[in-house]
């Protein structure tokens, strides 16, 4: 997040829909667009010869969209790109029955603006806002699936009540994507082409959109960030259940609505601990990798590329327990911001639930030479942070820092939800040479730097010894571990410190894309380049 947007924002409403309005199956309203865009229309059907003409060469398309009962696909004919030719089926702005899109070899879905499963349920079925009448609805989608936003302003929105269950296989991720990757005119350094997939649950948020509703509450919501339309996350479910995301890639999405208002790569607004989120790649997001408000999240093996502002933005309450980090920023320029940004420094500081994150197994490569927070890991707005076995390397900025009294404070007081300072174990860092720690609004460098070298086996003088960009050498797997199962249940405990042990550590391989950021594999198979498209 560029910058916290702490009230609903009501003055992008109908930005979105006048852009939209125009636009039928195949019309195209995405800005940016490199290259002709050739959308064939539907052919009138032929009879098909006996026996079918094998394709020469790349993708051909399938015969027609497949019949989902009670939410038809419009076919929007045919598409052609450079790895061939392949069938349109344009999703409809609402699901309202449980579906599954399955996998057909030369079809692509479309997401031909905001697409919402379900309607909003509000926060719990007791709760249910009158104008929603559609019951709770699951949308399934199959391994190996490609969704593309159609528009500059598609996005998909998962609403309080209603579930996803997108999971793929390590051989088959499911893709989230640009219609500039469909076309194969993107670059490594593509961005911004379509908003991202949110999901929307009933976990407690604070920085109540509402004055006077009680932190954490039934009548604590908020508006996403980005939207311009109502899309309300919140409520007192902290195991709220919002589906399951895993082996997904999301590719060039965070598409700017308007002025520190943006959709992430990945947003979880409310999402409570029932919801899985596991091998999740987010490649060249226009903003946050991936940006979670409020909720109580679980999440493993995180791959980031490429993400213009943080990696993992952490705000309004959230309880995060997060494990596994790959984090790598794009080289040249303002490409990355921080690798953490926790919450925000507002008069809400104070609020309960106070957020409490904690991840383990990160390993953060910056190669910005430009940050607006002024470290690479800021924990700010009285937020409790925990990060163990890690490896931070930031050779351009400070590596931790630290804005308000609160966030640095040792105090630990279950009353106020305060966990005492942040806490560092395991952690080795190369940071500026001008200097490893920055402090904000009363704390200094020297508070900061305390904070840190109370922690074991900590360095901030780290000289890195990773192979092939982010596998550990000789010098990370020299480091003695912190349990991290003493932060809970969720982690596993592990030996060694940073994201990928050694080169028998594949966890990464094959489900993610290959780009000049980062290769994940020999490099050698075209369909695993973030620019193309998988053909099988």
């Amino acid at each position: 997040m560029k910058a916290i947007n702490r009230t609903i924002n009501f003055m992008l409403a109908g930005v979105a829909l006048p852009l939209l309005a125009g636009c039928g199956a195949q019309d195209i309203a995405s800005p940016g667009t490199g290259g002709d865009v050739i959308i064939n229309p539907t052919p009138t059907p032929t009879p098909t010869p006996t026996p079918t003409p094998t394709p020469t060469a790349g993708v051909t398309p399938a015969a027609n969209c497949p019949a989902i009962a009670g939410n038809p696909l419009v076919n929007a004919g045919t598409i052609t790109g450079t790895t061939g030719e392949w069938r349109v089926c344009s999703l409809p702005s609402r699901i309202t029955a449980s579906v599954t899109l399955p996998k057909i070899d030369g079809l692509l879905y479309q997401l031909p603006g905001r697409v919402d499963v379900g309607c909003d349920r509000g926060p719990s079925e007791s709760l249910v806002p009158a104008g929603c009448t559609v019951p709770g609805v699951t949308l399934t989608i199959e391994p190996g699936v490609i969704v593309y936003g159609g528009t500059g302003v598609s996005w998909l929105a998962v609403n309080r009540g209603n579930r996803i269950n997108a999971v793929g296989t390590a051989a088959e991720p499911i893709i989230f994507t640009s219609l500039n990757n469909v076309l194969g005119t993107n670059s490594d350094s593509s961005s911004s082409q379509w908003g991202g997939v949110v999901l929307l649950g009933r976990a407690p948020t604070t920085d109540c959109a509402v004055g006077g509703a009680t932190p954490g509450s039934n009548d604590c919501y908020r508006q996403t960030e980005g939207a311009a339309d109502p899309a309300y996350f919140g409520g007192e479910i902290p195991t709220d259940n919002s589906g399951t995301l895993r082996y997904v890639q999301i590719r060039y999405s965070g598409f700017v609505l308007g002025s520190n208002s943006e959709l992430q790569s990945l947003t979880l607004g409310g999402v409570g601990s029932g919801t899985t989120i596991d091998h999740i790649h987010s490649h060249n997001s226009s903003d946050d990798a991936v940006e979670a408000f409020g909720g109580v999240v679980n999440m493993k093996h995180f791959v980031s590329t490429g993400a213009e502002d943080d990696i993992l933005d952490t705000d309004t309450g959230v309880k995060a327990n997060i494990q596994f980090v790959l984090g790598i920023h794009r080289a040249g320029g303002g490409a990355g911001d921080s690798f953490v940004e926790a919450d925000s420094d507002n008069a809400l500081i104070a609020n309960t639930p106070r957020q409490n994150t904690k991840v383990s197994n990160a390993t953060f490569i910056g190669r910005s030479t430009a940050n607006s927070n002024g470290a690479t890991v800021y924990i700010r707005g009285g937020a409790d942070y925990s990060l163990v076995n890690s490896i931070v390397i930031s050779p351009n900025f400070p590596c931790i820092g630290l804005s308000q009294p609160e966030t640095a404070s040792a105090t630990v007081d279950a009353g106020t939800d305060e966990a005492g300072a942040p806490v560092f174990q395991s952690v080795q860092m190369q940071c500026a040479a001008a200097g490893s720690f920055f402090g904000k609004n009363s704390v200094t460098a020297a508070q900061v730097q305390a904070i840190f070298e109370a922690g074991s086996n900590n360095n901030a003088a780290y000289a890195p010894s990773l192979a092939t960009v982010f596998v550990n050498g000789a010098t990370e797997n020299g480091i003695a571990t912190f349990d991290a199962t003493t932060l809970g249940s969720f982690f596993t405990a592990v030996n060694y410190i940073g994201a990928v042990k050694d080169a028998n550590d594949t966890w990464y391989q094959g489900w993610t894309c290959n780009s000049a950021t980062a290769t994940f594999d020999d490099g050698s198979n075209s369909d695993r380049s973030c620019t193309s498209l998988p053909t099988t």
